[in-house]
């Protein structure tokens, strides 16, 4: 079970190399099943390998001329500070026992896999969808600061409340949004993925036991796998890879709210 642990852990770097999100999606099932991580710890861990591998990413996107920094920042701003005030002030304040649905106890540990298994799922549509068409009729209509701003509470919330970085979340809207090209909605959209995780962790400081030595060895892996995903990339179609995963997410997704529930 270890050792296929870790094998999902370069998954999460190869996805994030691939398509510049998705890694997130696979981190904390991986941390919860595999490593026998609690649900809300493996949040934070998450943010820290997300955060990390990202900013990997991002630099090598950055040296290629494919991440528009300032975007990244301007539309980073609302989802960071977001991230960090719910990692800080609103998950110490969450208790173990939540509420009851007849004589089902749903308690925090069930009710974080199973919102994480709806994110999935929702994630895996974006996935699978060819957004060409609603790419170009973005291009034509343009964007409003209120929309930036709600899209970027919106995907701070996702990665405050389940340490998902929020990047099937990310390029879609910064596709259909912003009508930024895609190669450059990917390498942009992993520096805000970074600058969300790793702020929203430093919330966590002080609030959770780090194994650092546990979390830097998933996170090496991980950063390896982003390297493999780049490799990848040159050889194999992104598009159909991508849309592969999407596949692989929804029935991961459906098993995650199946499991939790029954």
């Amino acid at each position: 079970m270890e050792i296929m642990a870790y094998l999902a852990s370069v998954l999460i770097g190869i996805s994030l190399g691939l398509v510049g999100g998705g890694g997130s999606i696979l981190t904390v099932p991986v941390l919860v099943y595999l490593f026998g991580v609690p649900p809300l710890l493996s949040t934070s861990y998450s943010l820290f390998i997300v955060g990390s591998t990202s900013l990997i990413g991002a630099i090598r996107n950055y040296k290629n001329g494919l991440l528009n920094v300032r975007t990244a920042l301007l539309f980073g701003a609302t989802s960071v500070t977001t991230v960090f005030l719910v990692r800080k002030f609103l998950i110490p304040q969450i208790p173990n026992q939540l509420f009851e649905l007849g004589d089902f106890q749903v308690t925090e540990p069930i009710l974080t896999m199973a919102l994480f298994g709806v994110l999935m799922i929702a994630a895996s549509v974006g996935m699978i969808k060819d957004n060409t068409q609603s790419a170009k009729k973005a291009q034509r209509q343009g964007h409003s600061f209120f929309k930036l701003f709600a899209f970027g509470t919106g995907i701070g919330l996702t990665t405050g409340l389940l340490g998902a970085g929020g990047g099937f979340l990310l390029i879609p809207t910064l596709v259909l949004l912003l009508g930024m090209p895609m190669k450059e909605a990917v390498g942009t959209s992993l520096l805000i993925i970074a600058l969300n995780s790793l702020i929203g962790f430093a919330g966590d400081l002080g609030h959770f036991q780090i194994y650092w030595g546990f979390l830097l060895t998933v996170t090496s892996i991980a950063i390896a796998g982003l390297f493999l995903g780049g490799l990848i990339g040159n050889y194999l179609n992104v598009d159909r890879l991508k849309r592969g995963f999407g596949w692989f997410v929804l029935v991961m997704g459906a098993y995650i709210i199946i499991h939790e529930f029954i």
